[in-house]
Parts: C-alpha cells; structure tokens; sequence
C-alpha cells in the first residue's frame, strides 16, 4: 500500500506575489492553495446590486466597501487563510497599498450551486471567527432570501432570516440598510 503524499505548502509571502500575477483567483487555506469557481450571472449580479446600495450609504462615513477583487486575511492560532469574499465592508482599511483586509465588519457571501457548500460550511465557520465581524450576510441567488448571522453583546451570534422582495435588513453596525428590492434589482427570482 502507498502512502499519499502531503502536499508542499505554499508560504503566504509566495502566494500573494502568485496572485499578484495570476489570472485566476485562488483562496489559500494554511499553505493549500484552491482555485476559485466562478459564479453565476446572478451571483455576480446580485454581488454588484449590494455593493451599489451599501457605497452610497457609506460615503463620508468611517466605513468603505470592498467588492470580490479584495482578499481577507484571517488568522488562526496555528494557520492563516485568505478569501475573497463577494463584498466586505471595513472601517479600519489596511493601507492601499496592502493586497487584503483583516478587520470586516460585515462580509457578504452570494450563495449558487458551486459555493454553497464552501461558503455555508468552512467559510462561514471562518468569517464567524474574525473578532471585528459584527454581521454575515449568506445571500441566496435563486430566491429573495437572506440567512444574517449578527454578533450579540453578550458573545456569539444570533441567526435572522429575511425573505420576500420586501425585506430590508437594517445594518446598525455601519449605519446602513439593505434592500431586497436593490439587491435583487433586475433578478429574475419571486
């Protein structure tokens, strides 16, 4: 019997200058770099809708948004990881010059077929773990629906959902609000 080789792992150093160049985004997880799968229309659609409602809102306020070109770095005890989520929003921005951003306070993942899995599981796990995260927002893009995971005063999350074309989530956090009728604008979903 043949023992399966461990993979070489890629230091952090190396993998931003590799995306620095690549044409592909990857997600690196403790060393272990994965290619991205690409969207749907409506992921990237509904993606852009967010990021339209939440600019406006935020302009000249402490707060800035951060569409899917902008990685996030987290850091664990004993690894570190980077995703590019479909839309943060920070209000204390690494320098412009930085290639990531390590402080969300709310982060926006667009669930389809290809990402549900990942972004419900690991990367939800993940995220919930930044201690800046005040709000995660998991976006359906088959239907007007939204799974809110809002941290409590007294420690964790509370889970909220929202559905129907009517819904606004009011986002406190950055003195904001979203929408459905702005982030699902031109979806053809109920």
């Amino acid at each position: 019997m043949t023992a399966l080789k461990k993979p070489d792992l890629v230091s952090v150093e190396d993998y931003l200058a590799g995306e620095e160049q690549s044409e592909i985004k990857h997600e690196y997880l403790g060393g272990v770099i994965h290619a991205m799968a690409g969207g749907t229309n409506d992921h990237a659609a509904i993606a852009m809708n967010a990021g339209g409602s939440l600019v406006p809102q935020l302009r000249g306020k402490p707060c800035r948004t951060f569409g899917s070109d902008a990685k996030l770095k987290i850091e664990f005890p004993d690894h570190i990881r980077f995703y590019y989520p479909d839309l943060q929003v920070v209000c204390r921005p690494n320098p412009g010059n930085d290639h990531f951003q390590e402080h969300p306070v709310l982060v926006i993942e667009v669930l389809s077929e290809s990402t549900r899995r990942t972004d419900m599981g690991e990367k939800k796990d993940a995220y919930l773990a930044i201690p800046s995260l005040k709000v995660l927002l998991l976006v359906e893009s088959d239907r007007p629906r939204v799974i809110a995971y809002r941290r409590r005063a007294s420690g964790g999350f509370e889970v909220e959902e929202y559905t129907g074309r009517d819904a606004v989530i009011a986002l406190p956090e950055v003195d904001a609000e979203l929408p459905f009728a702005e982030l699902y604008d031109g979806i053809g979903v109920g």
